[in-house]
């Protein structure tokens, strides 16, 4: 068996005897659900990546299913599955009307923010040019054409970014065994081996190349400073070049945003958490950052007052919340206009969120490419009888209250005349 601690592949197979193809996830113990783990995997060590998946076919073989092999999803897939996914729970694409019917409801789509542990989605549809191939994708459904936008930032995850920004302070400070860390609440403080924040292929090119130990202690004490941790996570991105006529950052190009957009995974509960600790309904950018700013100048005892339930989470939410500030504002450009139109949920319908659902209804041809054709719940014959019983039963009643109001009248025409 080989040892990893990644997320073991997705898995397309078929049941045999079964006319779809069904998705297995086999994880290891103690392995992040993340598919771009997987990803960092096959850049960082692809013979690893490699071994791997093939121990998910022998595994998987195992089961009765007519194996077809096992594949990672590039980030741009996992995006626009969960685009596919969101609009499919809202019923954006098609829904069942209550006559019998297969309508469009002729809604327009809404775009997908996905935040996972190592990696951030952004897709949505756009009428301009996408000057970047590699982020452009077209969808057939129903008989309507989508163009895409859809881009993944491997690195960019809130695990990741957490790893990414603490690297970044341990070189800033000259590698010494303390580090004051300003996304870190006043008054808290953690104790960790060195090679536990090195270990990573996000953050592997920050190891010190000079007298490093992996065994070395750190010590990380909190500073709870707002403008130094924005400063810092500011620091993680790229927006100094651009090789296209607009970027988001790091020479990635992005349209302008347009439209409604969902945002799910962490960013749900980052911006839950900035409601119910701060009071502050986060609906525009300036109390986005308000908001993160009131975090971030708390101390760990203010903090454990407001939200003891989420104790040992507590320390990450400045960072996680500052990030997204600066991701959604500075990177994905979203501003006071469009910002408002960004729905932060954690389920649509009553359907948990997530890549996996698109991924299946897209395998399963449960999204197929042209229109669906009229399919009637009922034959033509049975709705006629039941509009018949529809009209029948009032008329009945009716005619039973009428019925009955002449007898008690002429009962009491008869009592008084005697």
């Amino acid at each position: 068996m080989v040892s990893s601690t990644w997320l073991i592949g997705k898995v397309t197979a078929r049941r045999r005897g079964a006319g779809f193809p069904l998705e297995t996830s086999w994880i290891q113990p103690s392995s992040p659900t993340s598919i771009a783990d997987t990803r960092s995997t096959s850049i960082s060590s692809p013979v690893q990546s490699a071994q791997v998946l093939q121990e998910v076919g022998h595994k998987i073989q195992s089961y009765p299913f007519n194996y077809q092999g096992a594949a990672i999803l590039s980030g741009q897939e996992e995006g626009a599955y969960g685009w596919v996914t969101v609009n499919y729970l809202l019923e954006n694409f098609i829904k069942y009307g209550f006559v019998g019917r297969w309508l469009s409801p002729g809604r327009q789509t809404v775009g997908a923010l996905d935040f996972g542990g190592a990696s951030t989605q952004i897709t949505f549809v756009t009428k301009d040019e996408v000057e970047d191939a590699r982020d452009r994708m077209k969808l057939r459904l129903y008989g309507h054409d989508y163009s895409l936008y859809t881009h993944s930032f491997l690195c960019y995850g809130r695990d990741q970014v957490l790893k990414r920004l603490l690297a970044h302070l341990v070189t800033a400070q000259g590698h010494t065994g303390t580090v004051a860390h300003p996304c870190f609440p006043a008054g808290y403080s953690v104790t960790m081996k060195l090679g536990t924040l090195f270990d990573s292929p996000c953050t592997v090119a920050q190891t010190p190349s000079y007298s490093y130990n992996p065994q070395a202690t750190l010590s990380v004490k909190g500073t709870g400073d707002y403008d130094h941790c924005l400063g810092n996570i500011t620091e993680i991105f790229s927006f100094h070049s651009c090789p296209f006529s607009q970027c988001s950052f790091d020479k990635v190009f992005q349209p302008n945003v347009s439209g409604s957009f969902m945002a799910f995974s962490a960013f749900f509960y980052i911006h839950q958490f900035l409601q119910t600790t701060t009071g502050i309904p986060v609906t525009t950018p300036a109390q986005l950052e308000e908001a993160a700013h009131s975090i971030c100048n708390m101390s760990i005892n203010e903090m454990l007052v407001l939200a003891p339930d989420q104790e040992p989470r507590l320390q990450d939410f400045c960072a996680a919340s500052v990030f997204t500030k600066v991701l959604f504002t500075r990177g994905y450009g979203f501003d006071e206009i469009s910002f408002p139109h960004i729905s932060f949920q954690k389920k649509a319908g009553d359907a948990s969120v997530g890549w996996a659902l698109g991924y299946m209804l897209s395998l399963s041809s449960l999204l197929p490419g042209e229109s669906v054709g009229l399919r009637k719940a009922l034959k033509p014959g049975a709705w006629a009888a039941l509009l018949f019983l529809f009209v029948l039963l009032p008329a009945t009643a009716l005619m039973y209250v009428s019925l009955q109001a002449c007898r008690r009248k002429k009962k009491g025409s008869s009592d008084t005349a005697s």
